[in-house]
């Protein structure tokens, strides 16, 4: 697998990671979606440089310009809900992509911190021979990513993976290297310290789909 670590240089990035975890700031809901919706623009903008491209002949007003676009086509698929304002940063510089959605969580059978991965609906086009991005703003353990892409490609190989997350845990990304081929791209704004005894990524920001969308039963 192969990793791009965004935060190794200063950039805008840092500013909108930095008021996603303030709780002077985060509040805002609709201040958080935004923030992410921007890292996820700030991803896809770095994804595209890893894309094939075909020249092509642009008519102007005053004759004619050749340039290159994307040649590759894409599905922008994103784990149910945190991924939703994720998805949309990337949507709006992948205007073209298709786009699907799919859910998992953590399911406590016996009401402890011990968990499973459950996915449990799914909602995708084709991904055959396509570019595949996946968006969760969370890496913690990996499961979830490692039970999302083993449910998607299930019968199915695309050209590339790329998973795109906004804060992952240490742990998470060395399970990941472990598990995922070569040929798979890991995009992480930032990266935390640990993993707490609950599994949950610290300081990290909190339960992002709450932050974004409300509480949840």
């Amino acid at each position: 697998m192969q990793l791009h670590y965004l935060s190794t240089k200063n950039s805008l990035l840092n500013t909108f990671v930095a008021q996603l975890r303030d709780v002077a700031v985060q509040h805002d809901s609709m201040r958080f979606r935004k923030n992410i919706e921007r890292i996820g623009q700030i991803m896809a903008y770095e994804i595209s440089q890893q894309l094939d491209y075909t020249p092509v002949e642009i008519t102007t007003p005053l004759g004619t310009k050749t340039t290159s676009l994307i040649k590759d086509k894409l599905v922008i698929c994103s784990i149910l809900r945190a991924g939703l304002a994720l998805h949309e940063g990337f949507l709006s510089y992948f205007d073209a992509a298709e786009n699907g959605f799919i859910s998992a969580y953590r399911h406590h059978p016996d009401n402890d911190d011990t968990f499973e991965i459950r996915v449990e609906y799914k909602a995708v086009p084709s991904l055959q021979d396509k570019i595949v991005i996946v968006a969760d703003p969370m890496l913690a353990t990996g499961l979830s990513v490692e039970a999302v892409l083993k449910k998607l490609l299930e019968a199915e190989t695309p050209k590339q993976v790329h998973i795109a997350v906004v804060i992952a845990a240490p742990e998470g990304v060395a399970y990941l290297e472990e598990k995922l081929p070569d040929n798979y791209h890991l995009w992480i704004a930032d990266i935390d310290s640990h993993l707490n005894e609950k599994l949950y990524i610290v300081p990290g920001l909190g339960d992002a789909g709450d932050l974004a969308y409300g509480p949840k039963l």
